[in-house]
């Protein structure tokens, strides 16, 4: 049959169709893309040390692709793996969360923060505690925690979540000890903005790191249909804030809806 204009474009429109789904239910999902950084010590001198963020999981289940994750995490040997909040949406997910957890080498030290899905799905926080610890991961909430590497040392404060809970930096600052780095774990961005205002040139921060957003989940092309409470102005990436910087993942998992476009679900390396 020979190939008129309406059967070329009408081809061509579903086919078109066919990519565009195929690209927003699977592969901006499915394949986690790597993004590295490197980070400024509070000495301008270079630490040595690596960490990865986890964020904003919304675990269903472990299939495939979180588990060639925590295969790759393993590979990378971090110093430190940050999971800043969302790990779950779903208190009845509590066994997923600890089965992906189990994937991931014990040795490998991690640590958690709160975001607003924790709070709204009614988890009891001490059985989240008690898996997070029972897998080598502190659970930050308006706290901090030095952690030492050789003879190096890194600062992590954890911010409890802006939306669902009691976010407070001046408490989480109680705990600052002078380190070779300092990084914030925030999950709601927006709260950033607070943040910054309690920085000094002692407890400054070599990165504030946040989640959240999901990039927006749906980007068409610049724009952006919907952004949680608590996102404020920002989306995705580095923003800068003075001498400390902010990093918006866009996170794994999805919310509402399970799709992705124009948001490829990431993790961030950070070297400093």
């Amino acid at each position: 049959m020979a190939w008129t204009r309406r059967r070329f474009l009408t081809t061509g429109i579903g086919a078109t169709l066919a990519l565009l789904l195929a690209d927003a239910f699977w592969f901006e999902k499915a394949f986690i893309q790597k993004n590295e950084f490197s980070l400024k010590s509070s000495s301008s001198n270079k630490v040595g040390l690596k960490f990865i963020q986890i964020s904003d999981l919304h675990l269903k289940s472990v299939n495939r692709q979180l588990r060639r994750l925590a295969e790759d995490v393993n590979q990378l040997r971090p110093d430190l793996i940050f999971l800043t909040g969302d790990a779950i949406d779903d208190a009845n997910k509590l066994p997923v969360l600890e089965e992906f957890l189990k994937l991931i080498s014990f040795d490998l030290k991690k640590v958690a923060i709160l975001g607003n899905w924790e709070y709204w799905s009614g988890i009891n926080l001490e059985n989240l505690r008690s898996i997070y610890a029972a897998n080598n991961t502190d659970l930050l909430i308006n706290e901090g925690k030095q952690y030492k590497f050789g003879n190096k040392t890194a600062m992590i404060t954890g911010i409890d979540d802006l939306v669902g809970g009691n976010a407070n930096i001046t408490d989480a600052l109680k705990h600052f000890k002078t380190s070779d780095c300092h990084i914030i774990l925030n999950h709601c961005p927006q709260y950033t903005e607070t943040i910054v205002k309690k920085l000094t040139s002692i407890n400054n921060a070599s990165a504030i790191i946040s989640g959240h957003t999901h990039g927006g989940q749906v980007n068409l092309f610049g724009f952006v249909p919907y952004l949680p409470q608590g996102s404020g102005k920002y989306l995705q990436g580095w923003y800068d804030f003075g001498p400390t910087r902010m990093y918006v993942s866009r996170g794994i998992g999805t919310s509402l809806l399970p799709v992705r476009f124009g948001s490829r679900a990431e993790v961030a390396v950070f070297n400093i």
